[in-house]
């Protein structure tokens, strides 16, 4: 299913750091994880001004309403990726597929060749119909509660064009 007629992706700025953390912790509320685990789970809910302007992050978004967004950070040729978050009330409506798509155009035109996703397990699903695959898992907060990885190898990037 497509996105929202009107929707369209953009660069995240600065001025969208508070927005695109409300975002966060309203999807993680969605899944009905307690208040305790949501404020264990804070730091790396949050996303700062500064992380912006550090990493790859675009939005989702229909006029001035931010609707989800994604957060990839890189090691080489081997890009993680650190958010996808869409409002819940905006789940279902091709907005994740759209911003996943975007990722992966991200991750190739930057010379990527693998994305990592240590998934919530509720989101693993999605990962796998988009094409990624379980590898192992990784250890989180609380003690014994682990994360589903998955990766999607794309390839060796193209060669740079001589000009």
């Amino acid at each position: 299913m497509g996105a929202q007629a009107g929707t369209r992706i953009r660069k995240a700025g600065s001025p969208d750091a508070a927005t695109l953390t409300d975002i966060a912790h309203a999807a993680k509320r969605h899944w009905g994880y307690t208040e305790e685990l949501i404020q264990l789970w804070d730091s790396d809910l949050s996303v700062s001004p500064a992380f912006i302007e550090d990493h790859f992050v675009y939005c989702a978004v229909d006029g001035r309403e931010i609707l989800g967004f994604y957060a990839l950070s890189r090691e080489g040729a081997v890009f993680e990726l650190e958010h996808m978050w869409v409002r819940p009330q905006h789940l279902g409506a091709g907005i994740g597929t759209s911003l996943f798509a975007h990722t992966l155009r991200t991750v190739r035109s930057e010379r990527g060749t693998t994305l990592r996703i240590a998934s919530d397990p509720n989101a693993e699903g999605f990962y796998r119909r988009m094409g990624a695959r379980r590898v192992g898992e990784i250890p989180t907060r609380p003690e014994g509660r682990v994360l589903p990885l998955l990766v999607i190898e794309l390839g060796s990037p193209a060669p740079a064009s001589c000009a």
